[in-house]
């Protein structure tokens, strides 16, 4: 199969360097304390944040800090494949995890001693890089609720197909089986809090592939900023019409 072609470009048009499309909107969960919807190309993520609030269960309280904790879930009609695993299948356990982790690495839980924030992922569409999408619909609803956190955390992958570094794989490269790279970081604190791959890769190529994801990360928390600016100026705007009005 021709993943890249003789001019240099993937099945969907892009460059092998080139991401897809973002596309992001805050607050689209009215009860809850901050949410956000995530989309990277035709991969559609909704996240949603509760708390601070009350440990539900005392045994898991802890003093010094926030119990954080995550679930995430894919929606039957994601994936157009009938065939859906029940909730709670191992899968959906490793990434809940993964996303716990990799918020637990950016919120700065010891401000919040003795409460629980519960983080709440959904995968409305499925096209690939799923994990990313879901981290970085987390981080923007940890924002829109207000938690305090020491740097935004990004995600995006990166592949390796027909010799070729790719960056941000769609559904069809990431079905490939080639090596696939998964990077989180936190941009600001150049700090890499999440790093997954399948499949084996020599070391050079491995350090071009990382690259290539990180890059990613990078160009996914320039997004984000200006996501949340543009949100801020709106709140701002409408606080002055309040005034106002």
């Amino acid at each position: 199969m021709e993943y890249v072609s003789p001019e240099g470009l993937r099945l969907d048009g892009r460059r092998p360097m080139e991401m897809r499309q973002l596309r992001a909107e805050l607050g689209a969960v009215s009860r809850a304390d901050g949410s956000a919807v995530f989309e990277m190309g035709n991969t559609k993520v909704i996240a949603a944040v509760y708390g601070p609030r009350e440990v539900q269960n005392r045994s898991q309280q802890m003093n010094d800090k926030a119990l954080i904790r995550c679930e995430y879930t894919m929606a039957n009609f994601s994936t157009g494949d009938r065939m859906r695993k029940p909730k709670g299948d191992r899968r959906s356990t490793e990434i809940s995890l993964v996303i716990r982790q990799t918020m637990e690495a950016c919120i700065m839980t010891h401000l919040m001693p003795r409460s629980q924030i519960d983080i709440f992922v959904q995968v409305l569409q499925a096209d690939g890089g799923t994990r990313s999408a879901c981290i970085n619909a987390a981080t923007l609803a940890l924002a829109d609720a207000g938690i305090p956190m020491n740097d935004l955390v990004t995600s995006c992958s990166a592949g390796y197909l027909n010799s070729t570094p790719l960056l941000d794989l769609n559904y069809v490269e990431d079905s490939a089986g080639g090596p696939d790279v998964t990077v989180g970081i936190l941009p600001k604190l150049d700090k890499v809090t999440l790093l997954q791959m399948d499949a084996k890769l020599p070391m050079d190529i491995f350090e071009n592939v990382m690259q290539l994801a990180t890059d990613g990360c990078k160009a996914v928390a320039n997004y984000i900023r200006e996501v949340l600016t543009e949100n801020t100026k709106q709140l701002e705007n409408r606080k002055g019409q309040n005034r106002f009005g």
